[in-house]
């Protein structure tokens, strides 16, 4: 194979997206040759293409050799199933499934590991969170001590929720700000800092929107080797806030703001500790701003990544296997606040899709679709 080709499965905000940057020929030796909607209104832009009105369709047409999945997030384990059942390399949207079960469903179906399967977790390839995995991989921070990371700035109004009638629903979206804005950050926090151990979530549901989901979340986060953590996020504050600070025995990093800073300690805080003779001392520290360039190339990196993976093999960026990773702590958070209990991972994937199906079963909740005008949503992005 010489040349990738491409489908897209959902041509909603994202699709479209997808579908502007691979038909003006931003990635090399990959083309879009069809794309898939249920809803025909979707696709009248798209007439030079192959056009499905349902993606298994276009699946089982011989007319691509990969796919992107952009639909709505409960579509997203049997569209990748389907896929992969067929020889077809899958990038799928975050969230890769909406509940942790489904994860593993989804993965369980990538049984020809010559098939790629990658998930668009975009924030990997920027600037600012490369360098700050870079030291912490580097052993410049040291051993880990804890990590806040204050992620407000998702404001939505109500028009934003009003205009899908899945969206903020259980039964439609699966859950709220963890499931839909958030996944890139719990994939970077664990990306970082490795997986928590225990997770104590306390989430409101509907706290700033005519909503049934979370819209307003603080977690405590316990890992192994005794760091712990506080994420705290939410869609109804304005004008948010968005500060990261990950503390290690060598100093501590804050990005805040496009600066990104590290205060080093010349000796190990504990170390200082142990030696020092004098009750009030702290050991003399280094003040270094850190210096990135840009914000990575977003979606095109992951995909460009995709087709060389599939032509070259080459490592991917965000394997779909650590997808599950974001979805459990979603899944967890949401778990915990709803029993009012501590939960230990790994996460009870059948605990929690019993609870979520309970939810889905007892809503009552009427929601009103209303168009809105047209934006660019993909201001939204970089967080």
């Amino acid at each position: 194979m010489k040349q990738v080709r491409i489908g897209i499965a959902g041509m909603g905000n994202m699709g479209k997206f997808h579908a502007d940057y691979l038909l003006n020929g931003k990635i090399d030796r990959c083309v879009l040759t069809a794309v898939a909607d249920a809803m025909p209104g979707n696709l009248e832009r798209y007439s030079q293409l192959k056009t499905f009105d349902d993606s298994e369709k276009m699946v089982k047409s011989g007319e691509i050799d990969a796919i992107i999945i952009a639909t709505p997030h409960f579509l997203h384990t049997t569209i990748g199933i389907q896929a992969l059942q067929n020889n077809i390399h899958v990038l799928v949207e975050k969230p890769i499934s909406v509940h942790k079960a489904d994860c593993e469903r989804l993965l369980a179906a990538h049984t020809n590991k010559e098939l790629v399967f990658s998930a668009m977790f975009q924030s990997r390839t920027e600037a600012k969170y490369r360098r700050i995995k870079k030291l912490i991989d580097d052993g410049e921070i040291g051993k880990l001590t804890r990590v806040n990371w204050i992620v407000t700035d998702w404001y939505r109004t109500e028009a934003y929720y009003a205009s899908g009638g899945w969206r903020a629903t259980w039964k439609g979206e699966g859950g709220g700000v963890l499931l839909n804005q958030c996944p890139h950050n719990l994939d970077l926090l664990q990306w970082f800092c490795g997986r928590p151990e225990r997770v104590r979530g306390f989430c409101q549901l509907g706290r700033y929107h005519n909503i049934e989901v979370e819209d307003n979340v603080t977690a405590y986060l316990e890992f192994g080797g005794g760091a712990t953590g506080v994420f705290v996020t939410s869609t109804g504050e304005s004008p948010g806030t968005n500060r990261l600070e990950i503390t290690g025995e060598r100093g501590k990093v804050v990005l805040e703001q496009g600066r990104l800073t590290f205060t080093r300690n010349e000796v190990s805080m504990l170390e200082f500790s142990r030696t020092s003779k004098a009750g009030f001392a702290r050991p003399d520290v280094w003040n270094v701003e850190i210096p990135f360039d840009g914000s990575g190339g977003q979606h095109t990196d992951i995909t460009r990544n995709f087709v060389n993976a599939i032509l070259d093999g080459e490592p991917l960026i965000a394997p779909a296997s650590e997808g599950v990773w974001s979805v459990e702590l979603a899944n967890a958070t949401l778990y915990s606040s709803l029993t009012g209990e501590l939960v230990e991972l790994p996460l009870d994937a059948a605990a929690y899709e019993k609870k979520l199906n309970q939810l889905i079963a007892e809503s009552k909740f009427e929601k009103k679709v209303v168009q809105t005008a047209g934006e660019d949503f993909s201001k939204s992005f970089s967080r």
